[in-house]
Order: C-alpha cells, then structure tokens, then sequence
C-alpha cells in the first residue's frame, strides 16, 4: 500500500508517460546499499504508436509487466551482458514505461564504487542506463517490483524538486525507430548525464 507522502508521485506516473518522466527527473532510488539521484531518463509510449518502445508490437513475456500497474520496475538484458530498468507508467493495460538512463550516487559510494571498481570518476558510476544497474546492483530479480513498496529496490520523490527551467529534452539515444521524438529529459548542465548518440544501422558486408 503506497503511503500518503507517496501519492503525488503514485500519481505523477499513473499518468502520461512523458509528464511522469519529467517528474523523475531528481527522483532517488535506492538499491543494495545504494542510492541515486535521477538526472536522464527517456519515455517509451508502448503501443500508442511508438517504435521505439518494446511493447509496440503489443504484449509479449518479456515486456508483460509494462502494460500495469505503473510504479513497477521494467527490467531487460540487453547486448547480452547489460541490465536497464525503467519504471512503469500509465493505467491499466496501456502499456509505457520510462528508462533510467543516469543518476548520481548521493549515498552507498563505496558500495557502488565496489560495483564499478574501473571507475575513475565519481560521476561516471551511473552516467548511462547499463552502468546505473552496475552501480546499483539491479538485475533480473528486480523485474516487476512495487518501486513504491518498501522492498530492496525504492523510489522516492526528489529532496529537492527540479525547476522547469533546468529541464533540457532531445531525441532518445540509439533508438532504431521514432530518431527525432524528443522524449529524452535530462537535468541540464549535469555531468552525470550520458551523450548522445544516434542509432546508426549496421551496413551488412
């Protein structure tokens, strides 16, 4: 049961899913000892008519948990040696979701520096969605989880909300449909933020 200081953020991702990624933006997530300030994420619509997202061909077992409820953790393997977890947004049955694509660790530094023992930078620990799962030990096993529960894995609203003004937007990283959409939000100026780069289709010899 979501308690009431979590509601307005219940709320937040209940909705549409570019509203609620916004609202991510400066979100904590806690994991295995770590925690994480959001600073980039990107919003995938499902079905509505989006190609980059993995529910856009409709329900499939791996995607099953991005169609509902919202605040669930959506986690995949990808490039066969990756995890990235998004959380789940929107009602009932329409699927969306919302990837995680940088933070900062504001607690649990050394665990994640543990984690990330090739690391140099402090900002580079989470700085993309492949190397915030690194840092915060998710994998598999998270697939699903009530991120508004009080398990291992939690989020929480932001300490201190993120002004409209320092929110930037652009087009998704290395998405293979929809290049131009700009549903990637990051918090401006951050240096936890990952570069862009787009896809660029293999040329077959």
């Amino acid at each position: 049961m979501t308690g009431t200081h979590l509601a307005p953020l219940a709320d937040l991702l209940a909705g549409p899913v570019v509203p609620a990624a916004r609202g991510l933006l400066g979100c904590r997530l806690t994991s295995h000892g770590v925690t994480v300030r959001i600073t980039e994420v990107e919003a995938y619509a499902g079905t509505a008519g989006d190609p980059a997202s993995h529910a856009h061909r409709g329900r499939t077992p791996r995607n099953a948990v991005m169609f509902g409820p919202s605040g669930h953790a959506y986690v995949y393997f990808t490039y066969g040696m990756h995890w990235c977890v998004n959380v789940v947004t929107g009602p009932d049955g329409e699927a969306s979701a919302v990837l995680l694509r940088a933070g900062e660790v504001i607690d649990g530094l050394d665990v994640a520096r543990t984690r990330r023992p090739a690391v140099r930078r402090e900002v580079d620990l989470a700085r993309g969605p492949a190397r915030l799962c690194a840092a915060l030990g998710i994998d598999r096993s998270v697939y699903g989880a009530d991120l508004l529960g009080d398990g291992p894995v939690r989020l929480r609203p932001p300490l201190d909300p993120v002004p409209e003004a320092s929110v930037a937007a652009g087009p998704r990283v290395g998405v293979t449909g929809a290049h131009d959409v700009p549903w990637r939000f990051w918090i401006a100026g951050d240096p936890t933020v990952s570069a862009y780069r787009r896809h660029v289709p293999r040329v077959r010899r």
